[in-house]
C-alpha cells in the first residue's frame, strides 16, 4: 500500500472525527439549553404551586367568613374528580375489549 493510499485514509478518517466532533458539540449545546428550560420551567410551576396554595388559604377563609364549609366543598370536588376519571378510565378499557373482540372476530373470519 502506498503513502498516498495511507494518506487518504488518514484524510477521511480525520474529517470524519471532525464532523463527529461538531455534532457533539452541538448535542451539548442543546442539552445545556433544554437543562435551562427545564430549571426555568421547575421555578415557574414551583411559583405557580406557592400562589395556588396563597389562593386557596384566600378562598377558604372568605368561605369561612360567609359560613360556607370550604373544605366540604373542596372534598365533593376530589369525589366528582374521581368518579369522573373512573368513568373516562372505564371508557377507554371498553373501547380497548370492543377493538380488540373486533381484531378476534376479524381473525376467526378470515380462518
Amino acid at each position: 500500500m502506498g503513502l498516498g493510499s495511507t494518506a487518504k485514509k488518514i484524510q477521511s478518517l480525520s474529517d470524519r472525527a471532525e464532523a463527529m466532533y461538531k455534532q457533539v458539540q452541538q448535542l451539548q449545546k442543546r442539552i445545556i439549553s433544554l437543562e435551562e428550560e427545564m430549571d426555568d420551567t421547575h421555578d415557574t410551576v414551583n411559583r405557580m404551586d406557592h400562589q395556588l396554595t396563597e389562593q386557596r388559604a384566600l378562598l377558604l377563609a372568605i368561605a369561612e367568613e360567609h359560613d360556607i364549609d370550604g373544605e366540604q366543598i373542596l372534598a365533593d370536588a376530589a369525589i366528582d374528580e374521581a368518579e369522573l376519571e373512573a368513568e373516562e378510565s372505564d371508557a377507554t378499557a371498553d373501547e380497548t375489549t370492543d377493538e380488540s373482540a373486533d381484531a378476534d372476530a376479524s381473525d376467526a373470519t378470515a380462518k
